[in-house]
């Protein structure tokens, strides 16, 4: 037995995106309210201010009659017309693979819909057409906080266990059309991501339940039983299709080596991982339900749950990987997961810790955890970006950011762990996630728009852009 020198041969180097922060077009074709739609830039607030993690159905009211506010992804950069001319720039890097979603509300523009919106498919069957011809593995997921709005108001959003019928109908109609032509398949983004983005996510105004953090265990956990029942689905179409669970990495170090530290890290990272405990092994473990019972938290099972979460579990392990943070027993004790600086590490305007080691670290724990292919399927630098006068950005900061990354990817490799792709996140500026903003840019290629809307949409690749095209180059060698 030897120790791996590189990459492997095959290794996925991609790009990631998002249809609710790149497509725009957000009534064109058929397509309905979804839950991006309503997600209001505020850039009157501090830069850790500009979320939406939690509404109300007064909220969600507000937003649809709001005609002053701005709205940056119901245009976003327009990817729905210009992907055609974004894919060829994006694979001149040589990356053989592109992540992006498939908008819900695009294909059932109310969610219970009768009969699927063919124009929607019909897009998709373009997109994923035109990464093909460029050299590109398609990576699909399903739902990535395009939410048709309507569920959050007839329903409870997930919730509801009528969404596990719903999305297993959306899933059979995407597995059947692209059958053959799509292999990775991301069934949600970030499940584990239920406090953060926890209306974009789970759909569930907070006003619509009795208990919103019992809630939202509740609906992720009707989302896992949707996910195992797609994932049989998946199979029984397109027996080549791999499904992956995705997770965006949360763990925590311990603020110190006292004991009580050292053990709410511990509990603090259970609780990440119990997500993709139940995704790839088809059960709860023993620490997720001692910790609903701690706090008085009660998770209904259908009759057939038990049995459909083993049928269902996944193949693969996805993740997002950004940054890391520090626990100690007093913040965990106070119910908050991430509340402290790590002293050691530089942080990005937004507060994110750069820690290319814990990427080495994340990447071995997984591995020893559950023994399946892992894909990074996430991972990028937020920065403000500023062109010089032929609109180039010489973002060396981002290079060194990816630099560091890609090193500790390889040494995670030769530690033997099986990583089968590395997609870094936005590889064109798209409108940021949680605080819907341009000037928050990840991308290799630059896109002439600022927050709200203006600018001439001209696309321009970065110093990244030629780093990344060395990388894929040489598989990783050159870097």
């Amino acid at each position: 037995m030897s120790v791996p020198n590189g990459f492997p041969e095959h290794f996925l180097w991609g790009g990631a995106i998002a249809a609710n922060q790149a497509e725009g077009a957000w009534q064109a074709d058929g397509k309905g309210w979804s839950v991006a739609d309503i997600n209001l830039f505020r850039g009157d607030l501090p830069l850790e201010k500009r979320g939406n993690a939690e509404l109300t159905s007064a909220d969600v009211e507000a937003a649809v009659a709001d005609t002053a506010g701005h709205y940056p992804k119901r245009e976003a950069i327009d990817f729905y017309h210009t992907y055609p001319e974004d894919l060829r720039l994006l694979a001149g890097t040589g990356m053989n693979a592109f992540r992006t979603s498939v908008s819900w509300a695009r294909i059932f523009p109310n969610g219970d819909d009768a009969e699927p919106n063919e124009e929607g498919l019909a897009f998709y069957d373009r997109l994923v057409d035109e990464i093909i011809a460029n050299g590109m593995e398609p990576v699909l997921t399903v739902s990535h906080y395009e939410m048709p709005l309507r569920l959050t108001q007839a329903y409870a959003g997930w919730y509801s266990r009528e969404l596990i019928d719903l999305f297993v109908r959306y899933c059979e109609v995407l597995f059947e059309r692209f059958r053959g032509r799509v292999k990775y398949w991301i069934l949600v983004n970030q499940i584990n991501l239920i406090t953060h983005e926890s209306f974009n996510h789970l759909g569930v105004a907070a006003d619509r339940v009795e208990n919103l953090d019992e809630a939202k265990y509740q609906a992720v956990h009707n989302e896992l039983v949707a996910c195992a029942r797609a994932t049989v689905r998946a199979r029984e179409t397109d027996p080549a299709a791999q499904i992956g669970v995705m997770l965006c990495h949360f763990n925590a170090d311990p603020a110190s080596c006292r004991p009580s530290d050292i053990l709410a890290a511990l509990q603090q990272n259970q609780m990440e991982y119990y997500f993709a405990d139940v995704a790839l092994r088809g059960r709860y473990p023993g620490f997720a339900l001692r910790h609903f019972a701690d706090h008085g938290i009660s998770v209904e099972f259908g009759a057939d749950d038990a049995a459909d979460l083993v049928a269902g579990t996944a193949d693969f392990l996805a993740f997002s990987y950004y940054y890391t943070t520090v626990i100690d027993a007093e913040t965990w004790a106070r119910g908050n997961s991430n509340g402290l600086k790590n002293p050691y590490l530089e942080a990005s305007p937004w507060g994110w810790a750069i820690n290319p080691t814990g990427l080495r670290v994340a990447l071995n724990q997984y591995w020893d955890r559950y023994q399946v292919p892992l894909m990074i399927a996430e991972n990028g630098l937020g920065a403000f970006d500023t062109p010089d006068a032929h609109g180039r950005v010489h973002d060396d900061y981002r290079i060194a950011y990816y630099r560091e990354h890609v090193r500790a990817l390889r040494e995670a490799i030769r530690d033997g762990v099986e990583v089968i792709g590395f997609f870094p996140w936005g590889p064109i500026d798209i409108v940021s996630c949680s605080s819907s903003e341009m000037s928050k840019r990840y991308g290799f290629v630059h896109v002439d728009l600022d927050d709200y809307g203006r600018g001439t949409g001209t696309r321009t690749p970065k110093d990244s852009y030629d780093w990344y095209t060395r990388v894929v180059a040489s598989n990783g060698a050159d870097i």
